[in-house]
């Protein structure tokens, strides 16, 4: 396969793509810095900031959907038949259950035997509890926001604007590691899951189905799911 050259997609495209990780790690250093004003001893201020991962998460997609806004909304979210629509609908839906059932009881089992076993910056099986702090806020980050920004930039607007310079095998593989990228708080392993396996899916179900309401309502039936199994957890474990 050959390489193309990068400099063929507009510096704005790559902005945006990166606006997500950076404004991540924006938020977390902000958090941390807040943690030290208040008086946090240093060394416990990195394991503090997990603790607000769901305002950093929401505070990241807030001001990404902002840019997202500046995109052609009304080509991506075009609507087709509403038969295609519902059909789309359906066959997203019951991808979305899939990937949910397989990520809680399958891979992520699998992503924590792999940091304990190979290692990786965060530590094992800290991502989901990470959530439970402030549940109400992840559920309007992880289920309310995350699939209409995160379909929007990544499946709606990378892979037709990126396929249009670079061609598709391109698009769909910068597609999915600005998509694992996102998820880099979350550690290597993650990112790899969240960017190989969401990612490749979201964009299968994207050229597929010919549109984006096949993997948005795959995304949003995931991280519902995903929603009800943190909060049944932080129930129970309360």
């Amino acid at each position: 396969m050959l390489i193309p050259s990068l400099s063929l997609v507009p510096i704005k495209t790559w902005l945006l793509l990166l606006a997500g990780p950076a404004l991540l790690l924006v938020a977390i250093v902000g958090v941390s810095v807040l943690l030290s004003l208040r008086g946090t001893d240093t060394a416990v201020i990195a394991e503090r900031v997990p603790l607000f991962m769901p305002q950093i998460l929401l505070g990241m997609l807030v001001g990404l959907g902002f840019l997202v806004l500046l995109l052609p909304l009304g080509f991506i979210w075009s609507l087709p038949s509403a038969v295609k629509t519902l059909g789309d609908v359906v066959i997203g839906a019951w991808v979305g259950v899939f990937l949910a059932f397989s990520y809680l009881y399958w891979m992520n089992p699998a992503v924590e035997v792999l940091q304990r076993t190979v290692g990786d910056y965060v530590p094992p099986g800290s991502v989901l509890p990470a959530m439970s702090g402030s549940i109400g806020v992840f559920f309007i980050a992880n289920v309310v926001l995350a699939p209409l920004i995160e379909e929007t930039l990544y499946r709606g607007y990378a892979i037709v604007h990126l396929t249009a310079h670079l061609g598709l095998v391109w698009a769909l593989a910068l597609s999915c590691l600005f998509f694992g990228l996102l998820h880099w708080p979350g550690g290597i392993w993650y990112m790899l899951l969240t960017g190989v396996v969401a990612g490749g899916a979201f964009s299968g179900l994207f050229l597929w189905r010919d549109g984006i309401w096949a993997p948005f309502a795959a995304h949003l039936t995931l991280n519902i799911i995903e929603f009800v199994y943190v909060w049944r957890s932080h129930a129970i474990s309360t």
